[in-house]
């Protein structure tokens, strides 16, 4: 997918060259072509050197003279530059804008349709080319000349004896005009180093080799190249992992290969790791992640082209845990299944620990949400309920509490009658595997036609008013089914809460402890110490949600209302726990607060109630410090940085930090960033290294 500024001007294009390089034959353009015939007397560098080896530095000093060499073909013998191309002919930024532009066009128009929801499953970002230009500082100003773009091995001719003959003294020739662009130098020659694909100890010399008779022809075209080559190598890597996404689809073919799909996501694991540092992909998925991903999107392609699957293509293990439902059969999880992998990018959302793809078909009475565990990095903080168990226990109450509320309105019961408030929580509507990969299914309960929002600022007074309600509804929750939480065994919840904090700590990766320690955190000795001086009242247990932060609330769901997603961490204990985390992980006013409280205080029996106002406190010192640690952690490895929960968490981790030592009541040792940290602040515009360039550049 190269670029190109004259699609329909190859024939314009050659001529200027050809007034310019001496010898270079008329039929230049269609040299190299698939049936292997080059009318150029010698013989692609490709053949001469094939893959990725290291080129001879002859010849790599005639490729750094021909480059050099283009910048003397005259503008006025080129056509007409394209309408959105950079007026100012040495706006070497705007240039990078127009590239970004022109691919993230080709790909939308092309190819969008069939790879947009691959790439959000693969987590990267749609618009990841204007967001990597947009990070881009200022870059030098160079005066634009005559570029090819798509100047692989493949359409570098090597010359032979008869070819050097013309006596300019060239030994290499490009054919296939047609990718042709105007601009700035420098980017023609960082395309060419990583579409030939040198080895990296080679891209010194090639600079070198391009510099020198650049030196001479403009040396204006020099300045700023040990800086600014970086930005270009840092675009052409992101520009390569979409195509290499494109790729991977085309090399899948039209039937079921696990073979073509293995290799296919090995090629493009490593294209995305390149990728990684210019478009911020937090955590790249794994070979074996890549190739589950291209078989659901494989499946759901020839599923839609109406060929039928092979058995071995889509085997089904249903976890019998949840059994079938009367109103959602097996047929239809399969259905979910096959039409998971062609959903658009606009239904599937990426969280810190699942991959939620919501499904649509003309058979489902409402969409669904399949879910994935996504990435392979484990989290620190840990489940301890099955989540179909507890939603399975949710949706129970619901029904009971819909029955009761029929039979009080038919019996004509005198009296006010209150409904009991429903809990809206998705309802889990199958559980299994399938490509070893486990899977549930629940029901989408975001807006119809919209994405879901999420209360990222606060709640509202009525949503307030709403969540606390549902939080007084799970003490009614029936939890002898989910007897296998150890919280539910332990006398103290509070001191089950530290015990298990303090294990986090002590289990943290060696590099995350070190960061903790320079900056002043105790290890988990002295800690237990510390959070063993607090107690708090003992109360009625109840089932928590356990990780109320906004982005697992939905406002104005499908039921209307606030809705509460993502059960995975919930655990039974005091139900002020759970009220208190919340108010740690969302923006809350203080008088939104006050009123949360005096709801919650007021609707709850005293059993769940009695000394909250001493013991919040306590709830709130623990979560700080919990946040400090796992933040820190999460900016030491990089885990769960894509989630824009955790992205706001670390942004603020300075204040975090502070407050958690001022509730341990201990000094801070150090204000420095920690190393990680740093990282999310210096643009994130390439982390490619720099290569050696010639003295006085």
């Amino acid at each position: 997918m190269a670029i190109r500024a004259w699609p329909n001007g190859a024939s314009e294009v050659l001529a200027a060259v050809r007034s310019q390089f001496r010898g270079i034959p008329e039929c230049s353009d269609a040299c190299g072509q698939a049936s292997g015939h080059v009318c150029v007397p010698g013989r692609p560098l490709a053949e001469r050197c094939p893959g990725d080896k290291p080129v001879d530095s002859i010849v790599i000093q005639g490729i750094g003279r021909f480059l050099a060499g283009l910048h003397q073909v005259r503008k006025e013998s080129l056509p007409p530059l394209p309408a959105d191309w950079p007026r100012n002919e040495k706006d070497s930024r705007a240039f990078l804008t127009v590239l970004a532009g022109r691919t993230e066009a080709r790909l939308r128009q092309a190819n969008w349709p069939e790879i947009g929801g691959l790439l959000a499953v693969l987590g990267v970002p749609g618009d990841g080319l204007r967001l990597f230009v947009d990070r881009v500082p200022a870059m030098t100003r160079r005066p634009y000349g005559l570029l090819h773009t798509a100047m692989g091995r493949d359409k570098v001719i090597v010359l032979d004896d008869e070819g050097r003959s013309g006596g300019d003294g060239r030994t290499v020739v490009c054919v296939a005009w047609k990718s042709a662009a105007y601009g700035d130098p420098l980017y023609g020659l960082v395309r060419h180093i990583v579409s030939a694909r040198y080895p990296e100890r080679q891209w010194g010399e090639v600079v070198d080799a391009w510099a020198a008779p650049m030196q001479r022809i403009r040396p204006t075209a020099l300045s700023g190249v040990a800086r600014d080559h970086l930005h270009y190598v840092g675009f052409e890597r992101a520009r390569a992992a979409y195509i290499d996404v494109i790729r991977a689809t085309r090399a899948l073919g039209n039937s079921f290969d696990e073979l073509r799909q293995q290799m296919a996501a090995e090629r493009l694991h490593g294209s995305l790791l390149l990728a990684a540092d210019p478009l911020r992909l937090v955590q790249v998925p794994t070979s074996d992640e890549i190739a589950r991903a291209l078989c659901r999107w494989q499946i759901a392609r020839l599923a839609q082209q109406g060929g039928s699957l092979p058995a071995r293509a889509f085997h089904v293990k249903w976890d019998r845990r949840v059994s079938e439902r009367a109103d959602f059969s097996r047929d239809l999880g399969r259905q979910a299944l096959i039409t998971e992998g062609a959903v658009p990018a606009e239904d599937v959302f990426r969280g810190t620990a699942h991959l939620n793809t919501v499904v649509s078909d003309p058979s489902f009475a409402r969409p669904v949400v399949v879910r994935r565990k996504a990435g392979s990095i484990p989290r620190r903080e840990r489940g301890f309920l099955s989540e179909h168990a507890v939603l399975k226990a949710i949706e129970d109450l619901n029904v009971r509490s819909a029955q009761n509320s029929e039979a009080l309105g038919s019996s004509g019961y005198p009296g006010p009658s209150v409904s009991p408030v429903r809990i809206r929580a998705p309802k889990v509507l199958a559980l299994g595997h399938d490509h070893h990969c486990q899977f549930a299914i629940h029901t989408y309960e975001g807006p119809s036609g919209r994405a879901p929002e999420h209360p990222v600022h606060g709640l509202l007074p009525r949503e307030a008013d709403q969540l606390v309600d549902q939080l007084g509804a799970l003490a009614q929750v029936d939890v002898r089914g989910l007897s296998l939480d150890p919280a539910a065994d332990s006398s103290d919840f509070y001191d089950w809460l530290s015990i298990n904090l303090v294990r986090l700590v002590d289990e943290l990766p060696e590099e995350s402890k070190r960061e903790a320690s320079l900056l002043g955190l105790p290890g988990g000795p002295r800690l237990k110490q510390i959070l063993g001086r607090f107690t708090v009242t003992g109360r009625a247990r109840a089932l928590l949600h356990g990780d109320l932060n906004p982005w697992n609330l939905v406002r104005n769901g499908r039921e209307g209302g606030l809705t509460i997603i993502d059960w995975e961490m919930a655990m039974i204990g005091d139900p002020l726990y759970d009220l208190v985390r919340h108010m740690h992980l969302t923006p809350t006013r203080p008088e939104i607060r006050d009123r949360m409280f005096r709801r919650w205080a007021s609707g709850l029996p005293s059993t769940h109630t009695k000394d909250w106002e001493r013991d919040w406190l306590v709830y709130r010192r623990i979560e700080l410090v919990r946040s400090a640690y796992i933040d820190l952690d999460r900016l030491v490895t990089g885990a769960g940085l894509d989630a824009p929960n955790v992205r706001r968490a670390v942004e603020s981790y300075g204040m975090t930090l502070e407050a958690a030592m001022a509730s341990l009541g201990l000094p801070v040792r150090s204000t420095r960033n920690p190393g990680p940290a740093r990282a999310l602040s210096d643009g994130g515009c390439g982390g490619t290294r720099e290569v050696d360039v010639p003295v006085g550049v």
